[in-house]
């Protein structure tokens, strides 16, 4: 049953990364198009980290690390490259 619900949450994360690069082949701003596959990536990876985490429990510290490095960094690393492609004006 773990086995089972493990590969489920790895196979929902796979999905995650293609759904959330689909928008980029669209017509939509560069900023959604980020958003979208920064959002799906975090998703998706967390997932699979949950899922690996369902596999071996022994490495739970490790693997609850790098779930919330991942929630930390791809939220900062979009916000950063937001700004950048923006031109670094907040005052708009």
């Amino acid at each position: 049953m773990i086995t089972t619900l493990s590969y489920i949450c790895m196979g929902v994360g796979i999905v995650f990364w293609f759904w959330g690069t689909f928008p980029l082949i669209g017509d939509r701003s560069v900023l959604f198009k980020l958003h979208s596959l920064s959002v799906a990536d975090t998703l998706g990876s967390m997932s699979m980290i949950i899922g690996l985490l369902l596999q071996i429990p022994r490495e739970w510290p490790l693997l609850v690390l790098g779930i919330i490095s991942l929630a930390i960094w791809n939220t900062v690393l979009g916000y950063v490259l937001a700004y950048c492609s923006s031109g670094g004006n907040d005052d708009e």
